[in-house]
């Protein structure tokens, strides 16, 4: 295995897997299991986005979750990944997606447009102290960084606060100088502060500006770039001429951002690999058409959820297989039978299907139980519960709603299905619990709570329930 890997040469010198922790964030205990795999499967660092989970200290305490890591956890976090040779990289918004932040009332007036906490107002100082301070708190408890992620992606109504509108009405000023002086702010703290670290912007605020623009602002020298696109079918010629675009603008270091999972749907339960395998190929294409030496690395990134206030994605344990593969497809420069084999071995899945979930799936690695499970309730549990209450004839005919209300219940008919809604509610109630079980042990029990909340409580009440009516039927008819 080794000596195959010294054959093969990936056009990215870095490959970091993204662990977004404002959804569903693991254990350390999690993590130590899961950074060995990491390494194995060939990536060499993790972007690190730590949104409420980071133990903020002082005037910035409230942004803290429940569950947030304590500082000894985050020591103990970065040891694990130094132990398993990878490169942390953290990740800090500090301009959009900022809902984390503002939606505290200490500091929802520094909200660019009132009503909404997801944009942070450029104009006043009290935002760039706020971002300044989270940033160097961050950094006070990493060692050795290189780069610093300043996020600045999405900077969703930027123009349309007041002061903002105010701004814009004086000749010269527009949204896009607005959007460029803020990130040149923070990432020149961070470049002032910590010489020998650099910040790292999304992309797509930058996309649709002038060369002019661009590099007039100076942007370039401060900051490198993470062009990101998630799509199957992302446009090579259009990535090429992008990549030309940001090089005539000075940037001399790029990066990509794919995406292993959390980028299919806001509530997407299971990881279609063929989708984000297909991610994974268009960008070696792109890699390939690239000048020598301007990429950084490639970041797969793994969204937990949209953002702050949405509900979780895929689960980390559910794209483990996703990740095994477009981690190896990268090493590998495609997939192939050779890649399809390897992952198999390391994960332990008998047979890995990339363009159909897969429907029943085994697996030895951290966590395959939890992906062994949730597979069972996606595909099964509301379809079974479906069919026995809404297809089953003697349910829709002799114990509908107004049956049940009014109690006029024929008891020939309860003994034609009681049977099966026991034996279906006695299925799914232990395996709920089972996967309860898993999850308290990779999670914190808020995430196992919301995930069964969302995607297992719904069919499962509406099954309780009809159990509870049968139950006072009969007992009505004895």
């Amino acid at each position: 295995m080794e000596e195959n890997r010294v054959v093969v040469s990936s056009p990215f010198e870095l490959h970091l897997v993204h662990l977004d922790l404002k959804g569903a964030p693991p254990k350390v205990s999690y993590l130590a299991e899961i950074f060995p795999l990491f390494h194995a499967l060939g990536a060499n660092g993790i972007l690190l986005e730590y949104e409420d989970m980071f133990p903020y200290d002082g005037e910035l305490k409230p942004l803290q979750a429940n569950d947030a890591y304590s500082s000894a956890e985050i020591k103990e976090i970065l040891k694990l990944a130094k132990l398993h040779e990878l490169e942390v990289v953290p990740l800090v918004q500090t301009f959009g997606h900022m809902e984390f932040v503002l939606k505290h009332k200490e500091f929802c007036h520094l909200r660019e447009v009132a009503m909404f906490p997801n944009t942070v107002n450029p104009h006043k100082e009290e935002s760039l102290k706020l971002v300044s301070t989270m940033i160097e708190q961050v950094v006070a408890l990493h060692d050795d960084l290189r780069w610093f992620h300043i996020g600045c992606d999405e900077v969703y109504y930027l123009g349309e606060g007041e002061e903002s509108k105010q701004w814009l009405q004086e000749e010269e000023n527009t949204i896009e100088k607005l959007c460029l002086s803020h990130m040149k702010a923070v990432a020149s703290h961070v470049v002032s502060a910590y010489p020998t670290v650099k910040p790292i912007v999304w992309d797509d605020m930058l996309r649709g500006m002038s060369e002019k623009t661009l590099r007039e602002s100076g942007i370039a020298q401060l900051a490198e770039l993470m062009i990101w696109d998630y799509s199957p079918d992302l446009d090579v010629d259009s990535k090429a001429t992008l990549i030309k675009k940001y090089q005539k603008c000075d940037f001399s270091k790029l990066w990509f951002a794919s995406a292993f999972k959390g980028a299919t749907g806001v509530n997407q339960c299971l990881t279609l690999i063929g989708h984000h395998l297909k991610n994974h190929e268009q960008w070696l294409k792109v890699a390939e058409s690239s000048p020598a030496g301007i990429i950084q690395g490639i970041i797969l990134t793994g969204w937990q959820r949209y953002d702050h206030f949405s509900v979780l994605c895929e689960l980390l344990p559910v794209g483990i297989p996703s990740l095994a593969v477009c981690l190896q497809a990268l090493k590998n420069g495609g997939y192939s039978e050779k890649v399809k084999e390897d992952v198999e071995k390391s994960l332990g899945i008998s047979s890995l299907e990339i363009d159909t979930y897969m429907s029943d799936i085994s697996g030895t690695f951290p966590g395959s139980e939890i992906l062994s499970l949730v597979t069972q309730i996606t595909f099964y549990l509301k379809t079974s519960v479906d069919e026995l209450l809404e297809n089953n004839r003697y349910v829709t005919g002799w114990f509908s709603p107004y049956h049940r209300k009014r109690k006029k219940i024929h008891p020939i008919m309860i003994h034609h299905f009681q049977p099966d809604a026991l034996r279906l509610l006695t299925k799914w109630t232990t395996v709920t619990q089972e996967l309860q079980t898993a999850m308290e042990k990779t999670f914190f029990i808020s995430a196992a709570e919301e995930w069964m909340e969302e995607n297992v409580q719904p069919s499962l009440q509406r099954l309780q329930g009809t159990v509870d009516d049968l139950d006072r039927a009969i007992q009505e008819l004895s």
